[in-house]
């Protein structure tokens, strides 16, 4: 049995009257660039992510650079990301003109560790930029604490989390703000490109408003230098009739992911530790091998396709080499990242295509143990 890493056209065959039906109304209404659709999208996701608003943007990397402009970050400013981490993040601090500050992460739940925040702050920073990787939510209680006695602002990255809840809310309001992604994979997915901003500050809900259309909120009057990143309204419909699945299509992946867990014990990888406060959406599985590259070779060779989330940490990157980053800087990060391996995950990942993965990683494992 071959089993793909992510089937992308799962969901659109689950949904296809829906979301065609979706397509046809935003085609015939006339209506393009914003509009009611995407009105209706950012009420029906700021009421789910327990937030007072939501504002559509055009794309995740845009959603964190966004909501930093509207929090005054700039040239000279300081913001503090994990070291583990896809390079996104990084980039909107850059692009802000901010420099940003890695600290390790937890090495069990590969998150940023908020016991070595403090020791990071300067007079220069700003924000403290947690993401939640992997779909698990980053420790908040004491990363909010930490902000509040530096009267910092919190941007938390939860582009891999939606419906993730921690201490058993979930994900959308906890900080000041929350950027999400809709990149096609994410658990809620568009069918292209697509972003949010969640937050309760209504004037850094404003902000942002007028920041994602040139700097204006009356036609052809521009009050700052702004850009050009709108939720597309098609991507809008189709985000919605999502939504409406999004929980039941997490519990199938935690159903997964609890099959891994059991099924996979003892066979010598480092499986995923899940605090007792946490209430992931395994938006991946991620486990770790001393052989990851093998590993990963032998399970193509068997039709199990696996990816690697991510081979190269953002200090490493060339796009940071003028940063004057060394290798073994944040060893955390650069182990996990030598180490990590990501199992096939998603809401239509069958049972039979479940057991196919748990027998051929058991399998690979033991050759390459032995």
């Amino acid at each position: 049995m071959t089993v793909p890493f992510l089937d992308l056209g799962a969901a659109y065959r689950e949904l296809q009257p829906e979301i065609d039906s979706a397509v046809a109304r935003v085609l015939a209404s006339g209506w393009y660039i914003a509009g009611p659709e995407v009105d209706a999208f950012e009420a029906d996701y700021a009421r789910y992510c327990g937030a007072a608003h939501a504002i559509g943007v055009a794309n995740g990397l845009d959603a964190l650079q966004l909501a930093l402009r509207a929090m005054d970050v700039g040239p000279g400013d300081e913001v503090i990301v994990p070291s583990n981490t896809y390079i996104a993040t990084w980039l909107a601090v850059s692009q802000c003109g901010a420099t940003p500050v890695a600290v390790e992460p937890d090495a069990r739940t590969c998150n940023i560790d908020p016991a070595l925040i403090e020791a990071a702050i300067t007079l220069r920073t700003k924000v403290i930029l947690p993401v939640h990787l992997y779909g698990q939510p980053a420790d908040l209680d004491p990363i909010l604490a930490i902000a509040r006695r530096h009267s910092l602002r919190v941007l938390e990255d939860g582009a891999q989390a939606h419906g993730a809840r921690y201490k058993g809310q979930r994900l959308g309001a906890h900080g000041d703000a929350v950027a999400w992604s809709f990149y096609p994979g994410k658990n809620l997915g568009a069918m292209g490109d697509g972003g949010a901003v969640t937050t309760n500050d209504a004037q850094l809900a404003d902000r942002i408003r007028v920041l994602r259309n040139y700097g204006s909120r009356v036609k052809y009057v521009n009050e700052v230098q702004g850009t050009n990143s709108r939720l597309d309204p098609l991507q809008a419909a189709i985000l919605r009739v999502k939504l409406a699945r999004l929980d039941e299509w997490n519990a199938r992946r935690r159903a997964i992911a609890a099959r891994y867990q059991q099924g996979l014990a003892g066979c010598g990888l480092t499986l995923s530790h899940v605090p007792d406060w946490a209430e992931p959406v395994w938006h991946l599985y991620v486990v770790q091998h001393p052989q990851r590259d093998a590993l990963h070779k032998t399970l193509a060779d068997a039709g199990v396709g696996t990816l690697i989330h991510y081979p190269i940490p953002p200090h490493l990157q060339q796009a940071y080499a003028a940063a004057g980053f060394m290798k073994g800087q944040f060893p955390i990060a650069e182990k996990i990242a030598n180490l990590c391996l990501s199992l096939p995950m998603g809401p239509h990942l069958t049972d039979a295509q479940a057991g196919e993965v748990i027998t051929a990683v058991n399998e690979a494992a033991r050759r390459l143990n032995s």
